[in-house]
């Protein structure tokens, strides 16, 4: 499977399962980042944001597709900020 075809892949498992307003899936060589912008983390501690994003690709994950996995999770206005400071 070709890289666009796992960002896809990605981004579609994430978006099928979770209503967001923003996700942005990179590759880079084996690792993947996800940015993950939603309202919906805003009552969530860390761990439960890293864990919602990333259970949707628990097969993926087991099955070797994906290896190394990044994820940062964002409400709107912390993904204001971070756009203006990065």
């Amino acid at each position: 499977m070709e890289v666009s075809e796992i960002e896809e892949l990605v981004s579609k498992l994430i978006n099928d399962a979770l209503t967001l307003d923003e996700l942005h899936v990179t590759f880079d060589g084996s690792q993947c980042r996800i940015n993950a912008i939603s309202d919906m983390f805003d009552d969530l501690s860390r761990v439960k944001r890293q864990q919602a994003v990333l259970a949707p690709l628990a097969d993926i994950i087991k099955d070797g597709t994906v290896h190394a996995v990044t994820v940062k999770t964002f409400n709107k206005a912390q993904w204001q900020r971070d756009k203006l400071f990065n």
